[in-house]
């Protein structure tokens, strides 16, 4: 499976994750994919690649948000 595959496979998933180590594994697992697209855009430049990366970080930012919690209010 190429690097694009396992990048578009993430990013169609069903983001439902019950516990909160699934949502560490896969904030672990788009982080990683992101460097490694991002090594390849480094080499190539092709725009397809940084579109890919934007969705991605957006995906991450949604699952980090979700890790962090409400804040607390005073």
């Amino acid at each position: 499976m190429t690097l694009i595959e396992k990048a578009l496979e993430f990013e169609n998933r069903k983001f439902k994750f019950v516990t909160t180590s699934d949502r560490i594994l896969a904030s672990r697992e788009v982080k990683a994919l992101i460097l490694e697209i991002n090594e390849e855009y480094k080499k190539s430049k092709d725009g397809e690649l940084m579109d890919l990366m934007k969705r991605l970080t957006v995906v991450k930012q949604r699952i980090e948000k979700r890790l962090k919690g409400k804040p607390l209010t005073a």
